[in-house]
């Protein structure tokens, strides 16, 4: 018998045990968050709701790539992300499209310029390079700038913590021929530190295109990824620490036609992320610097011939952590971001100074208070608030309100391409409210949070029916979310979220406004449940069930390219998973398996397909 087989006859048999994933929800408000507030800060101390992925749990997640681990989380959709693993990938916080989110790589932004709306592609990210994610679900303009109107997801790199070399690696095997590897190298020292880290990612997968003929003549639509990243701290005095890195990853794939339409297309895409940041800590505070940039390369090749894309970003920020007395905290600072592309060849920048102030009382009371002044080269001035108060009772309760605005400047492509850009456009703006709880009960064994919100964006980009861009538009998304947490004991971890989002877009055409339901592939209704048990020291079982709602798509006409409704019908996700530690934890061998009722009948995409049982086993070790 092969390996390769004896690997999937292992992820059969841990697919027949039964029970998710661990979650640290029930420490939710003594955490140490530092994406709510750009510093270390307790949740319980700041009126923002941070969603946080351990460690823990993106090592428990081997079987799953980046886009699936995301959207699992509550009030998040990433659609694509259980289709064929090649697909395009898109993410959703709370109805608002990836272009309203803004990913940040170590408190830095991630921005690819020659992206639509210069949103981030998240097939360009991996897990394994992750130590942790902090996602914060309302808009954080005020401290991180453009395209922060939803939100922000904060990746946190793996970081050196043995003082001798320490090495570890990953080996999976899985369904559709996928393999995965990693290595990673790392040490830390009085003076030096580094992680060194490479991760190889190959699947033959499926075809992109749903293959309705019955012939099955439809090509296998295969992905390949390699990815670097090499990260050093320098300690240059007890108070300054200097970290240079590196980050190189490529992709490259097969892709079809479209809905139900097989092709050989290919494309090929990298991204180059290099940079150094740092900090200097005196008595009364701190002072934090970065540069980044970050050079993007898209390449597609089908029928209609090589489409080629490129772009690069500059950013440079400093900012400053002040204590002004034991109550009043502030952190200031100015942002320069630089974006630039070729065909066409154009470039624009934005500076912002900003400030935040923060005010804790002895009897739980904590207000931020904070606003951005931003410059735009092309368009002028706009300006970005954040005001949230929160309450917290006996370190057990905590209210919270928060009333923001945010802004998404016009990309390159809207401002300068030669396809209908207009140099004309304004920021798109947004006002949000957001208030709810969030509670620790039954001696910290429970824990729950609720949470509504209202988001209205104004001066919408859209394509208009004169072949450019233009603001026209009004946004209006609201919404629920609920999700408790029980740990009745150490082994035991329960967990179930519910998550509601309605929402509607307002053109003013010929001097009358139209209204209508807009929000495309994503459900209403969301609903995930979880169970993790540690079995014995050594044994880890976990299961974990989502139920999608029933959406909505457009399927366009090959010919007259005019769209037409479609309904999805709702589905449910049963993911499992199994581990199984030996040599004093050095050693661990896991199975998952991911739709296990086999469900191959739903759309994410209309028209695109998605694999039915998908098993994967692997093996983590340390030395």
């Amino acid at each position: 018998m092969s390996n390769k087989t004896l690997l999937l006859a292992a992820a059969i048999a841990a697919s027949q045990l039964v029970t998710a994933q661990k979650d640290s929800s029930v420490n939710i408000l003594g955490e140490v968050v530092v994406t709510a507030t750009k510093s270390p800060k307790k949740s319980g101390e700041t009126g923002k709701v941070v969603t946080i992925i351990t460690q823990e749990q993106i090592e428990r997640s081997a079987g799953k790539d980046f886009a699936q681990l995301i959207t699992e989380q509550t009030g998040i959709t990433v659609n694509g992300a259980f289709s064929n693993p090649g697909k395009d990938k898109s993410l959703f916080l709370r109805g608002a499209t990836d272009k309203y989110t803004l990913i940040l790589l170590d408190g830095v932004p991630l921005n690819e310029p020659a992206g639509v709306g210069g949103s981030f592609d998240l097939r360009l990210l991996s897990l394994d390079n992750i130590e942790r994610i902090e996602i914060v679900l309302v808009s954080q303009s005020t401290l991180y700038g453009s395209n922060a109107v939803a939100g922000v997801i904060n990746i946190i790199s793996k970081k050196a913590t043995s003082k001798k070399p320490e090495f570890r690696g990953l080996l999976t095997y899985g369904s559709f021929n996928t393999e995965k590897a990693n290595a990673n190298i790392s040490q830390k020292t009085k003076v030096l530190d580094y992680d060194l880290n490479y991760i190889y990612y190959k699947t033959d997968g499926i075809s992109e295109a749903k293959d309705t003929t019955g012939t099955g003549n439809f090509d296998k639509d295969g992905f390949t990824q390699h990815a670097i990243q090499a990260l050093v701290g320098i300690n240059v005095s007890e108070n300054l620490k200097l970290s240079p890195y590196y980050r190189f990853s490529q992709f490259k794939g097969d892709y079809d036609d479209g809905a139900f339409a097989d092709a050989p297309n290919n494309y090929t895409a990298s991204l180059l992320n290099s940079g150094v940041n740092g900090h200097y800590n005196y008595r009364n505070g701190s002072l934090h610097f970065d540069y980044a940039y970050d050079f993007t390369t898209r390449n597609y090749a089908s029928q209609y011939g090589v489409f080629a894309t490129s772009g690069r970003f500059h950013h440079a920020e400093g900012y400053v952590q002040q204590n002004i007395s034991g109550k009043l905290k502030m952190i200031a600072g100015i942002s320069y971001q630089a974006y630039s592309m070729k065909d066409p060849d154009t470039s624009n920048s934005i500076v912002s100074p900003y400030a935040s102030f923060f005010f804790s009382s002895k009897n739980g009371w904590n207000i931020e208070l904070g606003g951005r002044y931003n410059h735009h080269n092309q368009y002028g001035n706009n300006f970005t608030y954040t005001f949230n108060p929160s309450l917290l009772i006996n370190k057990r309760v905590k209210l919270f309100v928060n009333v923001t605005s945010g802004f998404r400047a016009p990309s390159i492509n809207e401002l300068f391409s030669p396809f209908g850009g207009n140099t004309n456009l304004k920021p798109e703006k947004s006002a949000s409210q957001e208030a709810g709880a969030q509670a620790l009960l039954l001696n910290k064994k429970l824990s729950f949070t609720i949470t509504g919100f209202n988001r209205t964006i104004n001066d919408v980009i859209i394509y208009g029916p004169t072949y450019s861009y233009e603001n026209r538009d009004k946004q209006h998304d609201f919404g629920a979310e609920l999700e408790a947490a029980y740990s009745p004991t150490e082994k035991l971890n329960l967990k179930v979220s519910y998550a509601y989002i309605d929402g509607k877009i307002t053109q003013v055409l010929e001097g009358k406004d139209t209204s209508y339901f807009n929000l495309v592939r994503r459900p209403k209704n969301t609903v995930s449940l979880f169970a993790g048990y540690q079995l014995t020291k050594q044994l880890y079982i976990s299961s974990s069930v989502q139920f999608v709602g029933k959406r909505t798509d457009n399927l366009y006409d090959p010919v007259t390219y005019l769209p037409s409704e479609v309904s999805l019908k709702g589905y449910a996700m049963w993911n499992m998973y199994v581990e199984y530690k030996i040599e004093n934890n050095r050693i661990s061998m896991f199975a998952e398996g991911k739709n296990l009722l086999n469900n191959r009948s739903f759309y994410e995409v209309y028209g695109y397909a998605v694999p039915g049982i998908n098993l994967t086993a692997g093996l983590r070790f340390k030395l």
